[in-house]
Order: C-alpha cells, then sequence, then structure tokens
C-alpha cells in the first residue's frame, strides 16, 4: 500500500495485490484484440464472463456491444462508467500486446478504463458477498465514445441511468505520472462538435476570376473570417474554439474549380453558447459566403456537450483519492478543450470524471493519446482501481446525492 493510504476494508488491498497481475492480462488482451465504435461485441462478451464468474449478474445492452452490471443492493444507485471502443489508428508499438488488427488501437486507453471498472466490479463482489457493501454501485460498461454519434445515449435509453444519483468515471492521462490523479470541479472538457462547409461555383480560368465564382478564395474567407467573427459574437469566458482540420478544393493550379469544402472542429466550455453555436456559425458561414458569389452547404454535426464536474462529486473522488493513494497525489486537473461524451451522464445527474496518471515516474517519455505508440504504466490500473473503489465507498456513505 502506498504511504500516506487508508486500507481498504475486508482486506480488499491484499486481495487485490494478489489479482494485479491478473488485471494486467485482462488489459493486455483487451489492448491486442481491439474493436471499433459501435461493434465492440467482444470485449463486451468478455466483461460478462468475467462478472459472472464473479457472482455477478451482468445485462448487455440491447444491441450486445455493451454491459450493465448491478452489486448490492438499495434503491438509490452509484453509478461508474467505463468506454470500451478502440481509435482507427495503426498501433506502432512493439510489444507482445500490439494490436491484432489493422488499423485499430486502443490509443486513447479505454481498454485501461475497461479494466479498471472491471477490477472495481471484482472488489465491490467481493465485499458483498462479505456482507461489507452498504448499498448498490451500477457499472456501465459503454460502446462508441469515440464516434459521432456516440454510445453515451445508447446506453441512457436503454435504462442505465434507472436510479442512479450520481455517476464517476476516469480517463488516462499521459501528462500524470501513474500514482497520481487530477480532480476539478466544473467545467473539466469541452463541448466537441463538427462542420463540414461545402461550396459550389461554375468553375473558370484563374486568369478570369471575375467570370465566376472564385471556390479557393471563397474557402480562404470561411477559413479565417468565421472564426475571427465568433469570437467578437460569443462571450469569451465560454471559451468557443472553430478549427479547421480538413480542406479540400481543385487539381490544376490554373483551374478555379467547382466545388471545394472545408471540415473543422467546433469546441465550447459553456453549455449556454453550445446550444447557441450551431444557429450561429451557420448564419456566419452564409454571411461570409454571400459576397463571394459562391453557393454554400453548411453540415453542423452535434457531438458532446461540456463535461461539467458536479462540486459535491468532485469532492467526495477527491477525498477517496487521498484516502486510495494519499493527499500529496490528488493535483488539481487541467482544463482540457477535449470533447467526452460522459458529458451526456452529467446531462442527467451529477457526477464527476478524474484523470489517471499513466506516465511512468521520471521518465520524459509521454506516450500521448490518440497517438499510434500510446502506452500506460501498467501499475496505473491498480491505483485506479483502489481510488474508484474508495470513490464507490464514499459516495454510497454520503448523503450528499
Amino acid at each position: 500500500m502506498l504511504p500516506g493510504a487508508d486500507p481498504l476494508p475486508g482486506q480488499l488491498d491484499r486481495w487485490l495485490a494478489a489479482r494485479g497481475s491478473e488485471l494486467v492480462t485482462i488489459r493486455r488482451h483487451i489492448h491486442a484484440h481491439p474493436e471499433p465504435s459501435h461493434s465492440e461485441f467482444e470485449t463486451a462478451a468478455l466483461i460478462a464472463r468475467e462478472l459472472t464468474v464473479a457472482g455477478l449478474t451482468p445485462r448487455m445492452l440491447p444491441r450486445g456491444n455493451g454491459v450493465v452490471c448491478d452489486i448490492g443492493e438499495g434503491d438509490r444507485i452509484i453509478a461508474f462508467r467505463a468506454d470500451i471502443d478502440a481509435l482507427p489508428l495503426q498501433d506502432l508499438k512493439d510489444v507482445p500486446y500490439r494490436s491484432t488488427v489493422d488499423n485499430l488501437a486502443h490509443a486513447c486507453g479505454h481498454d485501461v478504463h475497461t479494466t479498471v471498472m472491471l477490477g472495481l466490479g471484482l472488489a465491490l463482489a467481493k465485499l458483498h458477498e462479505q456482507g461489507e457493501l452498504s448499498g448498490r454501485v451500477r457499472l456501465i460498461f459503454q460502446p462508441a465514445e469515440e464516434a459521432m454519434p456516440s454510445g453515451a445515449p445508447e446506453a441512457i435509453a436503454a435504462g442505465a441511468l434507472k436510479d442512479v444519483a450520481a455517476i464517476f468515471a476516469l480517463h488516462c492521462y499521459p501528462q500524470l505520472p501513474a500514482g497520481l490523479v487530477g480532480v476539478r470541479s466544473g467545467p473539466f472538457t469541452a463541448a466537441a462538435d463538427a462542420v463540414s462547409v461545402k461550396l459550389t461555383g461554375p468553375g473558370g480560368h484563374t486568369a478570369r476570376p471575375h467570370l465566376t465564382a472564385d471556390l479557393v478564395h471563397a474557402l480562404g474567407r470561411v477559413i479565417v473570417d468565421v472564426p475571427a467573427l465568433l469570437a467578437r459574437r460569443i462571450d469569451p469566458r465560454a471559451g468557443l474554439s472553430l478549427v479547421w482540420g480538413a480542406v479540400h478544393a481543385g487539381q490544376a493550379f490554373n483551374a478555379i474549380p467547382g466545388a471545394g469544402e472545408v471540415r473543422g472542429t467546433v469546441r465550447v466550455l459553456s453549455r449556454e453558447a453550445w446550444r447557441e453555436a450551431p444557429e450561429l456559425v451557420t448564419k456566419l458561414i452564409h454571411d461570409v459566403v454571400a459576397a463571394t458569389g459562391a453557393d454554400v452547404e453548411v453540415n453542423y454535426q452535434r457531438g458532446v456537450p461540456p463535461v461539467i464536474n458536479d462540486r459535491m462529486a468532485s469532492a467526495i473522488v477527491a477525498g477517496a483519492a487521498g484516502a486510495a493513494l494519499g493527499a500529496d497525489r490528488v493535483v488539481e486537473a487541467e482544463l482540457s478543450m477535449g470533447g467526452e461524451d460522459f458529458s451526456f451522464y452529467l446531462e442527467h445527474v451529477p457526477g464527476a470524471m478524474i484523470r489517471l496518471g499513466t506516465a511512468v515516474p521520471g521518465s520524459d517519455v509521454r506516450h500521448d493519446l490518440h497517438q499510434g505508440d500510446f502506452d500506460v504504466d501498467e501499475r496505473s490500473i491498480g491505483y485506479g482501481v483502489r481510488v474508484m473503489t474508495h470513490t464507490a465507498l464514499a459516495a454510497l456513505a454520503s448523503g450528499a446525492f
């Protein structure tokens, strides 16, 4: 046990230490056999098998690509969520557990999230078996966090939040060493939407731009002017950001193309600004393009709302993390402009997400998220299980929810 950490009840610390290598084996199996968003059938089956062996009664989501499992008894439920899908990236690591599937990898740590929540389930099952679990906990293993549309609404529609009083989750964070966790109350991650703009025109010769709609110029106006105008139409405290990631137009250097497209993301920290963003962004694009003579089609796709951690839930998980690892191992998490569909659960019930340090302490190597070489210090799995177990017991004992 770490210095400054409080022991878990029922000899769980000794039990978890004995099961640590087994959890690492499970993580490596999931890592080597990733599945894409909405098709996590084998991963869900593995989760269900492990929970069943522990004496629990998991139930599959309607499509069979996710799992929900209750532990203990009571009308008031404390829930925990793990996402189980992988990313369409090539695994570039030279390790025995490298992905066996071409162009698919657990490059966001969902294999770790899944394994931590399995460890939590096994630990709580042990406590319940000993008559020492004072309440009911629900584990939600959710598909398609990385997709648009994502899997959280699917799980919610299937009843995952029925009778839930509060919900918690964690996310791998390679900017923190293993053994540390980051906690933050209030805004935690941004809303994230996708927008594509398609422009069309007659096309023409670059010698005679005045006789046609200069499509590349029009795209340039959209790329430069729309983000600048947005900055003057939204309260800067809302943290709205429109960034383009792809632009395509034309083939020949001396021909004005008849079609072009630019695609990007809209990210925002404020719920109110997020609700206003589709109409405002679409209007500004139309206004900018109108002066160019091009025709425009805007496709604004809703992604996820911002994750806004509940104040009391954040306090509970911060205290539990301090008890699990030692108070000096709990730090303030940075605000992120990344998107996370855990936010959909927080639209219904209070809760909090924390960051789990996964970097090798003292190492300069940071295997960043969404990169083909992403990997973790596997000791972080045990740390995560301890933090989540302490959180479950603290939330059940609290009268805050």
